[in-house]
């Protein structure tokens, strides 16, 4: 390894028996971690690799483009941080830019593993400065280091691909954590680097949760570009990870079942198929409108109203009635106040003597509804659809309600025949964010379906909390509603 500037390998590398090749010449030290990236880590670290890790490590010195398709939890992170580790020990004035897909992800996750490893490896202890945004060779801070890279919610593509730009040098190293959720224009910037170096490498790694982007391609239209390790925690497989718990694996297949987009990803670290980014085809949902139930059939169960409340001049307030497995027509209400709305909703549960009802309270458009029924002497549930859902696989509670009311669908519920509700409910997305199920903005899918979703929002709203018959009813049996529900938590 020729000596650049004043630095000396010596100088860096501790010289007690602190591994196998400790006695050693240090520059012969650094060219077998050069040349083995999974002896470094048994070496420097004191750990054995898993065996798809070791893959990994050892694939780095070959290959400029690696991605690490991934389910959750097998150690993904950790790799990234070896071969960061790696790549600032034994090349010389090397640069190197991180990120991921928010600034708050890569500080919790690959920055602080940065850190972990750090801390367990005198010699990088010895060698590096860590602080929060860079780490960087004590000898040469200004020509020797790692940054870490974010870019702002509000950017664009032009702002997002300057995220990476500006790594001038003849060893460069792009790490792109949770890449399955970065932009494009990130990674451009990194592949426009490769060109102009000496030696240049992209490593990528993420949960396959979007059929686009950076970590879609290169295991699709730009496989033949990239070292592609697939890493499963798939319990039938011989080669899972062994990080993720087997009978956990296991409880996820058999609660949601093989085919669920969350199991998919989470588990088998694979792609959802295309057909599965839409909650539910319409024709799922005509079929559910050709059911019927006889009363006896749902009459056993709670009698819940799910209302909407409208927040512009051409949305309309919704009223659901529901049943058990019996959906029933809607009520729509426009330009009316939190008085009149209140007054419907009181007479709709005086009449149905409803068990319970939940009235959207996102950004407080339902507060006078609810105010003014509970001076009517009822107690009406406020439902946050950005608040936290009881399952942690969503990211919020409207996505958690909608992915609930298909699943009622996909069960045998009957819907009434409301062409909009099927629209809505046919044509709105979800994505992941992290780990978990995202559904689009509300705002897009009016802008597709030429209308705001209010019937569908107010059907899923039924689904907020669990319920239960509170007597009365011909069929009914006692029971009661979860009424604490917390509006706010995680706001």
């Amino acid at each position: 390894m020729t000596v650049v500037g004043h630095w000396r390998p010596e100088s860096v590398l501790p010289m007690p028996r602190l591994y196998p090749s400790a006695m050693l010449p240090a520059a012969e030290r650094l060219h077998r971690w050069r040349q083995s990236p999974s002896l470094f880590v048994r070496e420097v670290f004191g750990i054995t690799p898993d065996p798809w890790q070791d893959e990994v490590l050892e694939a780095f010195p070959h290959r400029p483009r690696l991605a690490m398709k991934a389910c959750k939890g097998p150690g993904k992170t950790a790799v990234e941080a070896w071969l960061a580790w790696n790549f600032l020990l034994t090349r010389q004035h090397p640069k190197v830019a991180a990120t991921s897909v928010t600034a708050d992800n890569l500080a919790d996750n690959l920055w602080s593993e940065m850190a972990k490893w750090r801390q367990r490896a005198p010699l990088l202890r010895h060698a590096f400065e860590w602080t929060r945004t860079r780490i960087f060779a004590r000898q040469h801070p200004e020509t020797w280091w790692m940054s870490a890279r974010t870019w702002t919610k509000s950017a664009d593509a032009q702002q997002q691909g300057q995220t990476l730009a500006g790594l001038h040098a003849d060893h460069v190293l792009f790490v792109i954590d949770e890449s399955g959720a970065i932009p494009d224009a990130v990674m451009a910037s990194a592949e426009a680097a490769l060109s102009s170096c000496q030696e240049g490498h992209i490593v990528q790694a993420g949960n396959p949760t979007h059929l686009e982007g950076p970590l879609w391609r290169a295991c699709t239209t730009e496989r033949a570009l990239w070292h592609v390790t697939e890493i499963s925690a798939d319990p039938d497989d011989p080669k899972r990870s062994t990080r993720v718990k087997a009978e956990w694996a296991r409880e996820q297949i058999q609660k949601y079942g093989r085919d669920n987009p969350w199991v998919l990803v989470n588990v088998f670290g694979k792609f959802p198929p295309g057909s599965l980014n839409t909650l539910i085809g319409p024709d799922e949902c005509r079929a559910a409108t050709r059911r019927f139930y006889r009363p006896e059939e749902y009459g056993a169960a709670a009698r819940v109203l799910g209302v909407d409340v409208a927040r512009f001049g051409d949305d309309a307030s919704v009223i659901f009635p529901r049943q058990g497995l019996a959906a029933f027509a809607p009520q729509r209400f426009r330009n009316i106040d939190g008085t009149q709305g209140a007054g419907a909703v009181a007479r709709k549960w005086q009449d149905w003597r409803a068990d319970a009802v939940f009235i959207d309270d996102t950004g407080g458009w339902g507060a006078s509804w609810i105010d003014n029924l509970r001076r009517l002497g009822r107690q009406p549930i406020g439902i946050g659809f950005a608040s936290r859902p009881n399952d942690p696989r969503y990211d919020n509670k409207r996505t958690e309600m909608y992915f609930e009311a298909v699943e009622w669908i996909k069960a045998g519920g009957a819907l009434p025949d409301v062409p909009e509700l099927i629209a809505a409910l046919s044509q709105t997305t979800y994505s992941f964010r992290g780990d978990r199920l995202l559904l689009e903005p509300k705002e897009q899918v009016k802008a597709r379906i030429g209308h705001s979703p209010d019937d569908a929002d107010a059907f899923v709203l039924t689904f907020a909390q669990p319920a239960a018959p509170s007597g009365g009813g011909r069929y009914a049996r006692p029971g009661r509603c979860i009424t604490d529900y917390d509006v706010l938590a995680d706001m």
